[in-house]
C-alpha cells in the first residue's frame, strides 16, 4: 500500500520515469541486493534521462530543421573544400557558446542546407535552441508579424534562440524592409546568440543583394567580423547521389 502511495506521489510531482523505475524496483528482486543510495541514483538518472530526451525532442521539434540531417552523416569523401578540422570545430558547439556565427556559401546542391540542418540538430542535442528559416520566408514572416501586431512577440522568440539559421540568403535583391528588418533582428543578436548563414552567392557579393550600403555594412560587420566561413566547392550533391544519374552511369557502362 506504501508502494502504490509513493508511486501515485511521484506521478502527480510529474516524475513519470522515476515512477517507473521504482514500479520495476519494486518488482524485481535483484535491486533488494543493492544499498539504498544505489538505488536512489537508479531512480534520479531514470528521470534525468527521460527529462534530457524530453528536452532534446522539443528543443528538435521547434528548430523546425528542414532536413534530418546530423553531423555523423556529414559526407567528407567528396571533394567539396569541406575541412573535417574545421568541422570537428564546430560540432562541439563552443562557438554557440561564444555567440559566434557561421557562413555556409557554395553554388546550388553542394550541400549547404545539409551541413546547417545537421550543425542545428547537434546543437539541438547539446541543449541549444535552435531555429530554422529559409531567407525569403523568414523576411515574409517578420512583414506580416509587424502588420499583425505579434512583432515583438516573434523579436522577443527570435531573441532568446540561442541559433538561427538563415537559408538561401540572397536568392534576390532585398527590399527596403526586408534589409531594415533584418538589420532590426541581426543586431539584437548581436553578442547574444550565434547566426548561421547559408548562401549561394560569396560574401563579397552580399553587399550588393542587400542593396543600402549603410545598412549593408551594418549587417556584414555584424555577421561576418566573427564568423567561421565554409565555401564548398564541387558539382552538386543531388547530381551524384540521384538515382537516374546512377541509372545512366550503369548504362554508358
Amino acid at each position: 500500500m506504501l508502494n502504490q502511495q509513493t508511486t501515485e506521489k511521484l506521478y502527480a510531482m510529474k516524475l513519470n520515469a522515476m515512477a517507473e523505475a521504482f514500479k520495476e524496483q519494486m518488482d524485481s528482486p535483484e535491486f533488494a541486493e543493492l544499498a539504498f543510495a544505489e538505488r536512489f541514483g537508479l531512480l534520479v538518472d531514470r528521470q534525468w534521462t527521460w527529462k534530457e530526451d524530453r528536452r532534446m525532442k522539443r528543443l528538435l521539434k521547434n528548430a523546425r530543421l528542414k532536413i534530418n540531417a546530423c553531423t555523423e552523416d556529414i559526407d567528407y569523401r567528396t571533394p567539396r573544400g569541406l575541412d573535417r578540422s574545421v568541422m570537428m570545430n564546430l560540432i562541439c558547439c563552443d562557438w554557440i557558446r561564444k555567440q559566434q556565427n557561421v557562413i555556409i556559401t557554395g553554388a546550388t546542391g553542394v550541400g549547404k542546407t545539409f551541413i546547417a540542418c545537421a550543425l542545428a540538430n547537434k546543437a539541438c542535442r547539446e541543449g541549444f535552441s535552435a531555429l530554422y528559416a529559409r531567407a525569403p520566408r523568414f523576411y515574409y514572416d517578420l512583414a506580416i508579424a509587424k502588420a499583425d501586431g505579434s512583432y515583438p512577440k516573434l523579436f522577443s522568440r527570435l531573441a532568446k534562440t540561442q541559433l538561427l539559421v538563415l537559408d538561401d540568403l540572397g536568392v534576390s535583391p532585398m527590399t527596403d524592409s526586408e534589409r531594415r528588418n533584418l538589420l532590426e533582428v541581426i543586431e539584437d543578436r548581436n553578442g547574444s546568440g550565434s547566426t548561421l548563414v547559408a548562401s549561394q552567392l560569396p560574401i563579397e557579393k552580399w553587399f550588393e543583394t542587400i542593396g543600402e550600403p549603410t545598412i549593408a555594412d551594418a549587417i556584414l560587420d555584424r555577421l561576418v567580423h566573427n564568423a567561421h566561413k565554409i565555401n564548398l566547392k564541387g558539382e552538386s550533391m543531388r547530381k551524384k547521389h540521384s538515382s537516374l544519374t546512377q541509372n545512366k552511369k550503369g548504362v554508358n557502362n
